[in-house]
């Protein structure tokens, strides 16, 4: 058995390699940089108007005095120049300001009389509501990195500098395998000793987050019959998440039939709980096996704590760095394993995460992860953690 800190460097030294393609900006949302993003000009590219108003140079303010209006100038039109230090342009937010001018003040703090207007203020800044060109980025500075998923904020970025077309990571494709005579379907009636598929819906909806296209397998436990079905899974797609058959039952046959099909075995349980089993490995054509244990609270953790910073790693968003969170009350675990502790979120006062414990009844309970936000990995070194301890927290709900 290895650590989880080893089985984390075994999985994220063997990252997909994901082929790019362009596609237009329209259909860039959620999609990953493939390259790097440089401003085409300085941000802003002019001197630009922040409020509605008048512009006008500091220089010729003074209390009281009477600013005849020279001229209007609306946003995206060429910019007027100041004729007079004595005069004012009526000005618009988002215009450039005009030559001659250093200062704007919005028409909530001036009183209009005829073609005049009264500063009511009494002193003028220079500089004063002026966005000043390039003070966000200067031209050729680099603004998005390659790797980066595209949220609202970067498609606004990428359509300021121009990428009607970018550079993107295709999106992997990967199937969910599952094994096991006892599963059926949700839509069926289940027998006694029956249960219905949970874990393949479970991995489809996480992978549907991160926009990963994937195709469900189920087959019952005949070894052949799931021989070529793995082939045929690894040879369709990037990576396989498998769920179940990789313990010690006498028809846990995954271990046996991966390195058959020329699946190298990586690593295979991991001083965990939940989780024990898991089994990883790898391919000549560099496809990536993720064999999960079949309950479902150890499928849902390894999903979160392995496969998902894996798929981020791959895309080049960097290795995940997971928060810390307090521990709200004492808890004790006596196992020489890493423990992940399901946990209930609050804030503190003080802003801090706090991890009220959700004990749930084994691997098995999925039911208790409805009650919960994520994970605590408590290490393996010690067993008795007191309140006020600080540890890393998985999350599996969007709190943070």
């Amino acid at each position: 058995m290895i650590t989880v800190k080893e089985a984390t460097e075994i999985i994220n030294d063997n990252p997909l390699e994901l082929k790019t393609e362009k596609i237009n900006l329209e259909n860039a949302p959620g999609r990953v940089l493939a390259e790097d993003v440089f401003a085409d000009r300085d941000f802003p590219p002019f001197n630009r108007v922040m409020m509605d108003g008048v512009a006008i140079s500091s220089s010729g303010f003074s209390p009281d005095k009477y600013f005849p209006i020279q001229n209007i100038q609306a946003a995206g039109t060429v910019p007027i120049p100041l004729e007079n230090q004595n005069h004012c342009i009526e000005i618009m937010t988002g215009a450039v300001l005009p030559d001659n001018t250093d200062a704007v003040i919005p028409y909530e703090e001036m009183e209009k009389k005829e073609s005049k207007i009264k500063i009511l203020l009494s002193e003028v800044k220079r500089g004063q509501n002026i966005h000043l060109k390039g003070t966000d980025r200067k031209k050729g500075d680099l603004i998005l990195r390659k790797g980066k998923m595209t949220s609202p904020a970067e498609i606004g970025v990428l359509a300021t500098v121009g990428k009607s077309e970018i550079e993107v990571y295709v999106n992997p494709k990967a199937a969910i395998f599952s094994t096991g005579d006892e599963l059926v379907e949700v839509d069926e009636n289940p027998k006694p000793f029956q249960i219905r598929k949970s874990n393949a819906h479970v991995v489809a909806a996480v992978l549907e987050k991160e926009n990963i296209e994937s195709e469900r397998i189920h087959v019952n436990d005949k070894k052949e019959i799931i021989k070529s079905a793995l082939e045929k899974a690894l040879d369709k797609n990037d990576f396989v998440i498998l769920s179940g058959g990789v313990s010690k039952g006498r028809y846990d046959y995954v271990p046996e039939i991966l390195e058959e099909i020329g699946v190298e075995k990586l690593f295979h349980r991991v001083r965990q709980r939940p989780g024990k089993p898991f089994w990883f490995g790898r391919n000549e054509n560099g496809k990536i096996i993720f064999a999960l244990p079949g309950n479902p609270v150890s499928t849902f953790m390894c999903v979160h704590r392995y496969v998902l910073p894996w798929l981020r790693l791959s895309i080049g968003g960097g290795e995940k760095i997971f928060p810390s969170a307090e521990l709200a009350e004492d808890f004790i675990f006596e196992k020489k394993l890493q423990y992940f502790l399901q946990v209930k979120i609050r804030f503190s006062n003080e802003g801090k995460l706090m991890a009220f414990p959700m004990i749930g009844k084994g691997s098995g309970d999925l039911a208790n992860l409805v009650e919960a936000d994520g994970f605590l990995e408590l290490p393996e070194k010690i067993n008795r953690f007191e309140k006020g301890m600080t540890f890393p927290f998985i999350s599996f709900r969007n709190i943070l």
